[in-house]
């Protein structure tokens, strides 16, 4: 308990620690190291220095703080001058008027001699500042910070070290009100008065109190009186709020009493609140109305303390407000007031506007002079004055700004410029003068961001066009420039844009025009060719109309071979390309027509019948024939003239239009008649045919030297024939004879070859076509034999058709024989087998029944037909009978045997009062010797124990009263320990920090530290209670037990981590923890930085060199070195390795934990899901891994010296490293057993998270079996009778104080722990009476009050330890008799078997409708016939009611009718229901079913365990018995030596009364008031303080005009409570206050001579 209250006190100065460092940091403004670290940070007192210059400026200026930036401290440590900074921040603690009780001495900083004093100054310090409004408020952060528990431990051993004790932080409120003046006492007492007027909630009153001059407000105002107290009550509430839930948290030291109330400073603040939200209605109010004046006077209210008002500005106050008013509105969707700030700011927003128009006219004034004037420098200038507020100006551009200007100034109306005109005209010449920069520097973006600037306004600018704006305009500037223009002007810029501008319309429309081309070329109609082609856009020269379709063609055919070549087949043709193609298709239009000419003279010569002339056309280069050769003049002639004349014949000479093919493939048209060609096929179709084409005299070329010539002839079926085709013929006739006759044995062999391959060619061929055919021949021969088949077929079935009879007799009998053979077969197997199938049978028949059982048991419903068939089971037996005999027989002795030891052990109690009486002279010898022939046992040990002197006194005092008391004490303990749920509840009814110091001190006392099996199997039971209970309502969260801090959880870790618990600790992780410590060159580092510094220290200790790598770094940097992460990646693996062995430590030694915290673990588990049964199977682990992992072994493990599960010997701690790794591992252990995985910070351990994942299935499995443990019943071996059969009694030891304590908990809390009236826990405090004192308990032998030593004494006493033997009041009962509801329950369950036993039906309803049949009758007179010899053979105490055993004699349906009547009479008392067919009375008899095996199982362990409980009683029995002849030889001793005698004196000390005017007493500062009493007659009225015969009790007695008023008592303790709590004022008699300080101090002078 002392460790734990150490380590409270530890983590309760850490909290003050951080609460101090945030409110220096609050009022510094810069960040302080950590908690661990402060104290030695404050050591050099800058931070103190600083503190003092922020609430003492003058008294501590900077300049005076030596080593302001601590690099003298940082290099060298402390120097001597760093005490000037400590006296430093004292003067400014004295300055501001901090009492000198809080101030430390400089040695206790400086040296570090009482650090918790400095800390204690610095809270005292910031309540003192917080109070006068120089400093925020100091927050309260016990309970709601985190430290490690290595954290707490150091600082636990700090102040142990020192032997430091913690100051009373929570009285710095009362002890700086009793260091107040006398006027800041009358201010204290004038707040109070305001405090206890605002819980009253009487206006009225509340304004009275505030006006009181001794509190020292400000401003206050009638109006507002209702007001001030809605505001001043809501603030006191809330802060009694805060200060409630602030001390639940806190083991209390005592509490401010300006915890509860509000301070001067906080009702002057709420008051000014009011007062300014008043004021702010009123602005409201006329901002609403726009009323001028009103808002002027509602600004001017001093609540809102504006300064700067100017009436010359009210319209732009309205203006301003209105418009913030608005534009409120809209941002919270509904109208506000503005905040004071709010309209303070728009007050000088207003202002400042205000002042701005006003410099801006004057401005404008100047600047119309300048512009008049002419002088482009003073214009320039007047330009640039910021009151004008125009645009940006650039100087380089003045002689711009002053022609334009002037020349707006010339044709303005009124001749002078106002501003908006001013700002719109200097704005574009700015935007122009920046088009001339850009221009002059060669800035194309420049030149672009000025053109679309909206300053410039110029229209049809374009993004797309900016490179040609920037070239144009270059160009046009060069030639402004050569014109003498500096400036390009404004109409400029926009004509130069509108050319650009059409230009590139120009070139867009030429490339709208090539794409339509392009599209039109995809088509096949080349009159959208030519339109394409004639666009304007397209500028395309020389398009002739009747060259359309070749301009097509041509095109067509560029755009196909382009799309080829690129491969591309969206490629289009460019301009310059689709000029090409129409220059080409010109040319080809031209050189046909020359073709087509020179055919027709060719035509025309032949008909002329002159060789000659034909030789002459036949060669014109236009026509282009081949081969033509002189020599053959004739023949050319001849053969022509053949071909002409057969082409005359064949085809028709009428029409005018000859066809010719161009190489291209192309065809021209030319008409004989105009000699006029075309392209297009001529619109009639006709054509003439008898002239000759250049295509059918065609000279081919062969190779080798004869210069062979192929004659192709085209059919002349088509048209013309060519003159080309008779020329080649007749040149190679002569060609080809001479060739044959050369080469004739040469063609003989090629044609016997090639007649040869032919043939071979032809077989293979037909080979090929049978190998590749061969699944098809197979299948036509497949198909042919099929046929066949099918045929046999039909012809079979036939002949079987007309012969059906036969066949039909045929099969019968070959089916018959056939099934007479398998049933021979059949059943000679089934002879064979005969066992096998009847266990078959029996198996089948078992899982039926097994499956209707499950049906009985799991099902919520179960159907009746299921219930008739086990209903049976219900039916008792002859050994039923006889087991049911033997436990009433066995009870009923029980019962006799404890009421026989009760009655003696109650004789025992009263022969050792009578003895002790008898030692006394209280009674005489022979009441002593006549009640002992009643004794028939004793124990030795006790007798002799009465019989000491020593303990007859208090309350083991020889008399009746204290005798009861005690019996009742023994009585209520016996009671809190035997039921667990007493103690379990009172403990959620405490606060948290009395429930503690209540578990420590009262319940393991109470349980003995569970030092024997029946006081841990009691404990156990507690805490399985009050386990259940927090859970039940406390946790409404699974994970609340996690952030919790569960109170049961707690307490269960906290006793099994003792003696017992440390050897298992020990047990559980000495191996592993003794091998980390071993291991020399273990070094576990998981922080990046750390190695990485760690490396560079070793490097610069190796090379004696400083490292040229920085020292401070990141964790990213430093990963980015290589050696950082070889390094880490060996850190890992031991970290592993070393965990792996933990984690096999852990996980093997399930049976070593303590059975008291796997037990809980236990009951933590099922709690868990019975109350979230929708929470995973995980998350419950993960709760119950916490219990016995993170805190019952976790501490251990990073801690090992201070669980002692490693021998370390004394003042030796463990090395940094060795903690380090154990931290890390614990760090480790503590992510898998919660399955959290590294992340965020600890990303670079991201590889492990597998390794934990695997971990976590082993701690999971671990949990499991940590968990299966048996009940304490079992374990203990404990049970209802063991208390009975215990020769010895259970014994405590308790204080004192901790009985009165735990007594007066009860009284305060039983309504809630025991809620029932007929409790047995009312009886037993009702025995007790009201709460008893230290005196009354310990004895007489009290030192008189009047002794300075008393009060110690009395602590003292407080702690002395008694014994208690515990005694059980209740007897158990011998039985009761059953209710008459529950009665007819069971009558009607009777019945019910009987009839469903006996009379089949789906449905209760059926069968109690249904008229029985007359074996239905039968069969249930044969049941009644049975039941009725059974039951003669039953013992009488085993037989049924008599009720049951009259309904045996009712027939089948006399009990179905009497079954129906007991229904209804049971559904008007809501236990069944007609709507559910009664299903509620067979789900009865099914649960009576179900029972009874286990009713069976529970009768025979009942036996056991109460033939057990009978040798125990009888060997108590005997043992009281051999005990007989050592007390009647007690008997006579005491007889022999009977003596006594007491004596009794003391004396009083009368003390003298003291005697005071009121105007004395307030002249001492003692009397601060009487109410509706005047100054002027406080001299009348007279104080009597007389001392009372109590010690510290006085009479204080107020006399007006000598005439006695009234008394009022006096106790000199609840004065110091008074001052404990801080409560510096009180009242007596209702009306006269008193300062409690000063009274106490009086009253020492005057009568404790202090």
């Amino acid at each position: 308990m002392d460790e734990q209250r150490r380590q409270n006190i530890a983590y309760q100065y850490l909290c003050h620690l951080e609460e101090a460092k945030r409110w220096m940091e609050t009022c510094l403004g810069e960040e302080l190291p950590p908690p661990t670290e402060l104290e030695e940070t404050l050591r050099n007192g800058v931070v103190l220095a600083k503190l003092g210059h922020c609430f003492a400026p003058t008294v501590v200026p900077l300049k005076k703080i030596y080593d302001h930036e601590q690099t003298r401290y940082k290099a060298a440590g402390l120097h001597f001058r760093h005490t000037d900074n400590i006296n430093h921040w004292r003067d400014a603690m004295s300055h501001v008027g901090l009492p000198s009780i809080f101030h430390p001495e400089t040695t206790d900083i400086y040296d570090k001699k009482n650090m918790p004093r400095v800390v204690y100054c610095i809270h005292a310090l910031s309540l003192y500042l917080f109070k006068l409004g120089l400093a925020p408020q100091i927050q309260d952060l016990y309970g709601k910070v985190d430290f490690t528990e290595e954290e707490i431990n150091n600082m636990k051993r700090e102040l142990e070290k020192y032997g430091l004790q913690l100051p009373a932080f929570s009285k710095i409120g009362g002890i700086l009100a009793n260091e107040l003046s006398v006027d800041e006492a009358a201010v204290h007492a004038a707040v109070l008065a305001i405090n206890q007027a605002v819980d009253l909630g009487v206006a009225v009153q509340t304004m009275v109190a505030l006006r009181n001059p001794n509190a020292m407000l400000l401003d206050l105002r009638e109006v507002l009186a209702g007001a001030y107290q809605e505001v001043l009550h809501q603030a006191k509430m809330e802060k009694s709020s805060n200060a409630r839930n602030r001390y639940l948290q806190v083991i209390p030291e005592g509490e401010d009493i300006y915890d509860r109330c509000l301070t001067q400073a906080e009702i002057q603040r709420n008051i000014n609140r009011v007062n300014v939200h008043a004021a702010l209605e009123e602005v409201d109010e006329a901002v609403e109305r726009q009323d001028v004046l009103a808002l002027y006077q509602a600004l001017q209210d001093p609540a809102l303390a504006l300064r700067c008002l100017q009436r010359d500005n009210l319209e732009g106050y309205l203006e301003q407000l209105s418009m913030d008013r608005e534009q409120k509105a809209l941002e919270l969707g509904y109208v506000d007031l503005l905040e004071q700030e709010e309209v303070e700011a728009g007050i000088l927003m207003a202002n400042r506007k205000g002042e701005e128009e006003r410099a801006m006219l004057r401005a404008v004034s100047r600047i119309n002079a300048a512009v008049r004037r002419g002088v482009p420098a003073d214009t320039l200038e007047t330009l640039l004055d910021p009151a004008a507020q125009l645009p940006p100006v650039h100087p380089p551009a003045a002689p711009l700004y002053q022609r334009q200007l002037g020349l707006l100034q010339r044709q303005h109306p009124r001749g002078e410029l106002v501003q908006e005109e001013l700002f719109v005209a200097v704005e574009m010449l700015s935007a122009v003068a920046l088009v001339n920069q850009a221009l002059d520097t060669g800035d194309p973006n420049g030149l672009w961001s000025s053109l679309v600037s909206p300053a410039l306004g110029l229209t049809g600018v374009e993004e797309a066009n900016a490179q040609r704006y920037f070239e144009d305009l270059l160009q046009l500037k060069a030639q402004s420039r050569e014109a003498g223009a500096e400036f390009l002007s404004w109409n400029d810029i926009q004509d130069s844009v509108n050319s650009t501008n059409s230009s590139v319309q120009d070139e867009n429309d030429r490339v709208l025009a090539v794409r339509l081309i392009n599209e039109a070329l995809l088509q096949v109609d080349h009159e959208k060719t030519l339109a394409a082609l004639l666009l304007p856009a397209a500028a395309l020269p020389d398009i002739a109309l009747p060259t359309a379709l070749r301009y097509h063609d041509v095109l067509a055919r560029a755009q196909r071979l382009k799309a080829q070549a690129t491969e591309d087949d969206g490629a289009v043709l460019w301009w310059e390309e689709i000029q090409e193609g129409v220059c080409r298709a010109n040319q080809d239009t031209v050189a046909a027509r020359k073709m087509a000419l020179g055919i027709a003279a060719i035509n025309q010569a032949i008909r002329e019948g002159k060789a000659e002339q034909t030789l002459r056309v036949l060669r014109n280069p236009a026509v282009a024939l081949c081969g033509v050769v002189s020599a053959c003049a004739a023949a050319y002639q001849e053969q022509l003239e053949a071909l002409m004349a057969t082409k005359r014949q064949a085809g028709s000479a009428k029409p005018c239009w000859v066809q010719h093919r161009l190489a291209d493939g192309a065809q021209y048209y030319l008409s004989l008649q105009s000699f006029e060609g075309s392209w297009q096929c001529p619109r009639d179709g006709g054509l003439n045919t008898t002239h000759l084409s250049r295509e059918e005299i065609q000279v081919r070329g062969g190779d080798g030297v004869q210069g062979v010539l192929v004659v192709v002839v085209l059919g002349l079926s088509r048209g013309v024939v060519s003159p080309q085709s008779v020329v080649t013929r007749v040149t190679a006739a002569h060609d080809r004879e001479r060739l044959w006759a050369s080469n004739v044995p040469f063609v003989v062999r090629l044609q016997a070859l090639l007649r040869g391959f032919l043939v071979r060619r032809e077989l293979v061929a037909r080979r090929r076509v049978l190998q590749e055919q061969q699944p098809a021949a197979i299948r036509i021969q497949a198909c042919w034999r099929g046929y066949q088949q099918r045929r046999a077929y039909l012809e079979r079935l036939h002949y079987l058709r007309g012969h059906t009879d036969a066949a039909i007799k045929i099969q019968a009998g070959v089916r018959m024989w056939q099934a007479q053979r398998k049933y021979r077969e059949r059943l000679r197997y089934f002879r064979q087998n005969i066992k096998a199938v009847i266990k078959i049978q029996a198996f089948v028949r078992a899982n039926k029944a097994r499956g209707d059982y499950r049906t009985l048991v799991h099902a919520r419903s179960p159907p009746l037909g299921i219930v008739r068939r086990f209903v049976h089971l219900l039916e008792q037996s002859q050994h039923d009978f006889w087991e049911e005999s033997e436990v009433l027989r066995l009870q009923e002795e029980v019962v006799k045997r404890i009421r026989a030891n009760r009655q003696l052990e109650s004789d025992l109690d009263l022969m050792d009062i009578k003895i002790g009486l008898l030692v006394k002279n209280r009674i005489t010898l022979q009441e002593v010797v006549s009640h002992s022939k009643k004794l028939t046992k004793k124990n030795k040990e006790q007798l002799s124990e009465m019989m000491s002197i020593d303990k007859q006194k208090g309350l083991k005092s020889l008399s009746k009263e204290k005798r009861q008391k005690l019996e009742a004490y023994q009585h209520l303990f016996y009671l809190l320990q035997t039921q667990p749920m007493y103690l379990a509840r009172l403990i959620f009814q405490m606060p948290q920090n009395k429930s503690t110091k209540f578990m420590e001190s009262v319940i393991f006392t109470l349980y003995n530290y569970a030092s024997n099996p029946r006081e841990a199997y009691l404990l156990l039971q507690l805490f399985k209670a009050a386990l259940q209970e927090e859970i039940r309502s406390k946790v409404d969260h699974i994970h609340d037990i996690l952030t919790g801090n569960a109170t049961v959880i707690r307490m269960v870790v906290s006793f099994y981590r003792n003696a017992r618990g440390q050897n298992a600790l020990r047990q559980i992780l000495g191996g592993p923890v003794q091998e980390v410590l071993q291991d020399k060159t273990l070094s576990i580092r998981t922080n990046p930085v750390d190695i990485y510094k760690a490396w560079i220290n070793q490097t610069e200790s190796q090379s004696g060199q400083k490292s040229k790598l920085p020292y401070e770094v990141s964790p990213e940097q430093a990963l980015s070195h290589p050696e950082v992460q070889r390094r880490l990646d060996i850190s890992v693996r031991s970290l592993l390795a070393m965990t792996d062995k933990f984690v096999s430590a852990i996980t093997s030694s399930v049976d070593k934990i303590p059975y008291g915290m796997r037990y809980v673990a236990k009951i933590l588990r099922t709690s868990l899901a019975e109350k979230f049964p929708r929470a995973s199977e995980e998350e419950v682990d993960k709760i119950v891994g916490n219990l016995l992992y993170y805190r019952f072994m976790n501490p251990a493990v990073v801690a090992p010296d201070g669980f002692d599960v490693v021998d370390i010997s004394a003042g030796v701690t463990l090395h940094p490293d060795h903690r380090r790794s154990l931290g890390s591992i614990a760090k480790v252990l503590q992510h898998a057993a919660a399955r959290k995985a590294f992340d965020g910070d600890n990303a670079h351990l991201c590889g492990v998270n597998q390794y934990l994942e695997n971990t976590h299935n082993k701690f999971r499995r671990f949990i499991s079996a940590a968990c299966c443990v048996p009940e304490p019943e079992e374990r203990f071996n404990m049970d209802e009778y063991s208390e009975m059969v215990a020769v010895a009694k259970p014994v405590i030891y308790i204080t004192v104080g901790e009985l009165i304590n735990t007594h007066k908990l009860l009284l305060e809390h039983q309504d809630s722990i025991a809620p029932l009236h007929g409790d047995p826990l009312h009886e037993l405090l009702e025995d007790l009476d009201e709460l008893p004192t230290v005196q009354s308990l310990v004895g007489e032998n009290i030192p008189s009050p009047e002794d300075s030593s008393a009060e110690q004494l009395l602590s003292q006493l407080s702690k002395m330890e008694m014994s208690l033997t515990l005694t059980c009041k209740l007897l158990p009962a011998a039985g009761n008799e059953e209710s008459d509801t529950r009665s007819l329950l069971l009558s009607t369950k009777q019945m019910l078997v009987d009839v469903i036993q006996s009379q089949s039906g789906d449905s209760l309803v059926e069968i109690l409708q249904t008229p029985a049949l007359e074996h239905e009758e039968a069969s249930h007179d044969q049941l009644m016939a049975r039941r009725a010899l059974r039951d003669a053979q039953t013992p009488s105490k085993l037989k049924r009611n008599r009720s049951l055993a009259a309904n045996s004699q009712l027939s089948l349906e006399e009990k179905k009718r009497k079954i129906i009547r007991n229904l209804r009479h049971l559904e008007t008392l809501g236990l069944v229901d007609s709507a559910h067919r009664y299903q509620e009375l067979i789900n009865e008899l099914a649960k009576d079913i179900r029972n009874q095996r286990r009713y069976r199982q529970h009768r025979k362990g009942e036996l056991l365990k109460l033939r057990q409980t009978l040798q125990g009683l009888d060997t108590k029995t005997l043992f009281y018995e051999e005990q007989i002849d050592y007390y009647n030889q007690y008997i006579k001793t005491c007889l022999d030596n009977l003596a006594a005698s007491n004596k009794v004196s003391g004396k009083n000390k009368k003390l003298q009364s003291l005697h005071y005017t009121a105007a004395r007493l307030l002249e001492k500062g003692v009397l601060l008031e009487i109410e509706d009493l005047p100054l002027s007659q406080f001299r009348n009225v007279i104080f009597d303080i007389v001392p009372c015969e109590e010690p510290g009790r006085f009479q204080v007695k107020a006399k007006f005009m000598g005439v006695d008023m009234e008394r009022f008592q006096l106790h000199y303790q609840d004065l110091l409570q008074l001052q404990y709590e801080g409560v510096a004022v009180m009242k007596m008699f209702n009306k006269a206050k008193v300062n409690v300080n000063l009274l106490i101090f009086l009253l020492n002078k005057k009568f404790f001579k202090k």
